[in-house]
């Protein structure tokens, strides 16, 4: 007895939109960042940002700590540059108290922020190749090759300051830290080094035709959608505003190095990585300039600090800004004159820079979600605080 034949009858029905939850806990969102995508089909129809996640109140524990405790809290806001922070806040307390820097102690200040620069710079490519995964071997080439640079540096840090990430290189008054015969040879032997496997860096990114498919027109910020939300940094120049706090608002020693913006007008994901990767030689030839042209003399103002709480501030209020890795970095600090700020606010650049993800992500597919996101270098302790 035969079997009769079936009859199978395809219906494609249009089931509308799809919520899809990628993160908190997902490798390429950099960290516990939540986006919310809906999606028709492969296509992101709308997306939300969803933070918060690694909220720790440092901006309330401002209130509660003395002026000369809080540099080190802050560098743990954007981890990927604690120098940056700490800058920001002891710029902020220098101002307000008319605190003199030494000459030398601004040029070091600088010379250790441009060294995490490089550092934060070279994390950020690593990671876009993890992020970009099979279409660059896996991604994992780039990423290994990136951090082997990256450790020489943290290996050198350890060197000046004891510490290899969090340096805690920044006082009230000055520079913890001073740069003797040979740390500045180890400084000169780095930067040739990483000078020299930045070609072999951009070989497994930039001059792939995968990678530029990839981020060629993708994730396209217009300049007046980047004033209009605020978007600072590599992410602001790479849409063809040159407006770096280093170049426009010198702070320590900037206004006495040669500093060059580089800028691109695509404002693509591809302009972002161009800009960056410009970037990094741009500060080799800062920390270069800072070792020729050390002042001498000391590197901190004031009398050693034997007791943190008896420093006092007078009343008033003050915002000061670093340009970080990621952008503008500022703090407006309120003072009351006692011995703890009355109010501290962080204009934090990864935080403003991912206002500008609910633009990009429409009409995109779900795999440039990680491209697009990745080119923004967002950090969420910089983004939570």
């Amino acid at each position: 007895m035969g079997v009769p034949p079936v009859t199978v009858e395809v219906v494609e029905r249009e089931f509308g939109e799809l919520a899809l939850n990628m993160g908190p806990q997902h490798p390429s969102t950099h960290g516990v960042l939540r986006l919310v995508l809906h999606l028709s089909g492969e296509t992101v129809v709308r997306a939300k940002p969803s933070i918060g996640y690694l909220h720790r109140g440092v901006e309330k524990l401002s209130e509660h700590l003395a002026y000369d405790q809080l540099a080190p809290v802050y560098e743990r806001n954007d981890y990927l540059s604690p120098t940056a922070n700490s800058l920001a806040y002891c710029l902020a307390v220098e101002r307000l108290a008319s605190i003199e820097v030494p000459r030398r102690g601004r040029f070091m200040r600088a010379f250790v922020a441009e060294w995490q620069r490089i550092a934060s710079h070279l994390v950020w490519l690593g990671t876009l190749g993890l992020d970009l995964g099979g279409a660059l071997g896996g991604g994992t080439t780039l990423y290994m090759y990136c951090f082997r640079e990256r450790e020489k540096i943290l290996d050198f840090l350890e060197a000046l300051t004891g510490t290899r990430f969090h340096t805690n290189v920044n006082m009230i008054g000055g520079c913890r830290y001073d740069l003797d015969a040979a740390t500045a040879a180890w400084s000169e032997r780095l930067a040739a080094a990483v000078e020299a496997a930045l070609p072999e860096l951009h070989a497994m990114s930039g001059d792939t035709p995968i990678f530029r498919e990839r981020t060629r027109g993708v994730g396209v910020i217009p300049p007046d959608l980047a004033l209009a939300v605020g978007v600072t940094g590599p992410t602001l120049r790479g849409s063809g505003i040159a407006h770096d706090v280093r170049k426009d608002a010198p702070y320590d020693a900037y206004g006495e190095l040669p500093l060059s913006v580089p800028s691109r007008s695509a404002g693509d994901a591809e302009a972002r990585f161009q800009v960056r990767i410009e970037e990094i030689r741009a500060s080799l030839s800062l920390v270069r300039a800072i070792v020729a042209g050390l002042p001498a003399g000391p590197i901190f103002s004031r009398k050693p600090i034997k007791n943190p709480k008896a420093t006092k501030v007078p009343a008033g209020e003050v915002y000061a800004a670093v340009e970080s890795p990621r952008g503008e970095l500022g703090m407006h600090l309120v003072s009351e004159g006692g011995p703890k700020p009355y109010r501290l606010k962080i204009r934090a650049p990864s935080f403003c820079n991912l206002q500008v993800v609910e633009y990009l992500l429409p009409g995109g597919l779900v795999a440039d979600v990680v491209a697009i996101l990745g080119s923004l270098d967002p950090v969420m302790g910089d983004v939570d605080r």
